[in-house]
């Protein structure tokens, strides 16, 4: 039976070339659309369909959230813009039926080349171990409001604070720093026991977490940093269920966050020699509410 994820990425072809249609049901909403980052991933497995070249895996991805797409039915354009021997390049747009644009997403799909290997970044210290970590899901302490229900958070995604301070919490803030190990609900891990690399897109997808640790107590809620971009690199096989997100804010200014994630796999029980499988860029914008 497929995963959650795998259905929410399944697309047909529409009887026109080169466009697909698929539907986004309303577990994957965050406060109110879908999540960008599973919008993002059903963009790229439309392109990956339509180039129909299985040496040629996914590299990079730019998406740039043009105008909003909602759950329900969706449609994918997608135009391949260069097909060469060893890397390719292809466009997609996901919109809703009826509008004139939605997410579009440029990606990058290459075959293996000589060059050099190396990893040159280093896992977050300090992190509080996997199997110690509190669950988002957990019981709120005594006391603190209960946040507003959350379909995206409370089924499709769980996560774990590693580093950094709950909303509840009193702290000096110090950098814009933050982690969380993160695992999809049912996690779409083949049979090869490699996890679809399309689901590390909706983990990285999740970067506000940073600006809220560096601004500090009493102004962690209020406000939202819905995405203007996202950048994503898959740098190589994540074999865990579980993986571990390190979040930070490079900078925030004139209503707008710069920030990053690198996404570590070390393991299903988070104790292995950490592995860096995918890095991925964002520019959010802050919203108030009322």
């Amino acid at each position: 039976m497929p995963t959650p994820f795998a259905r929410v990425t399944r697309l047909a072809p529409s009887t026109d070339p080169g466009r697909y249609v698929g539907e986004i049901d309303e577990s994957w909403s965050l406060r109110p659309l879908p999540q960008g980052g599973v919008v993002s991933a059903l963009a790229v497995r439309a392109m990956a369909t339509e180039l129909a070249d299985g040496d040629q895996p996914l590299r990079t991805l730019h998406t740039t959230f043009v105008a909003p797409v909602t759950h329900g039915a969706v449609e994918v354009e997608v135009e391949v813009l260069r097909r060469g021997r060893s890397m390719s390049h292809v466009r997609a747009d996901v919109r809703n039926p009826g509008t004139a644009h939605g997410h579009v997403t440029t990606a990058v799909f290459g075959g293996p080349r000589r060059g050099f290997a190396f990893t040159d970044l280093e896992p977050p210290s300090g992190v509080i171990p996997l199997t110690e970590a509190r669950s988002f899901r957990d019981p709120l302490p005594a006391g603190v409001e209960a946040f507003p229900p959350n379909p995206f958070w409370e089924t499709r995604l769980e996560g774990r604070g590693a580093l950094g301070h709950a909303p509840w919490e009193t702290y000096e803030p110090d950098r814009a720093e933050h982690a969380t190990w993160y695992r999809l609900d049912e996690p779409p891990v083949g049979p090869d026991g490699v996890l679809d690399p399309l689901a590390l897109i909706v983990c990285a997808d999740t970067m506000p977490g940073a600006v809220a640790e560096k601004i500090g107590p009493g102004r962690r809620t209020g406000w939202f940093g819905p995405s203007v971009d996202l950048t994503f690199h898959l740098l190589d096989t994540c074999r865990s269920e579980w993986v571990l997100g390190h979040n930070r804010a490079r900078h925030a200014g004139d209503g707008y966050a710069s920030l990053d994630m690198a996404l570590w796999d070390g393991g299903n029980d988070g104790t292995g020699t950490p592995r860096l499988v995918a890095y991925a860029t964002q520019l959010c914008f802050f919203t108030f509410a009322a």
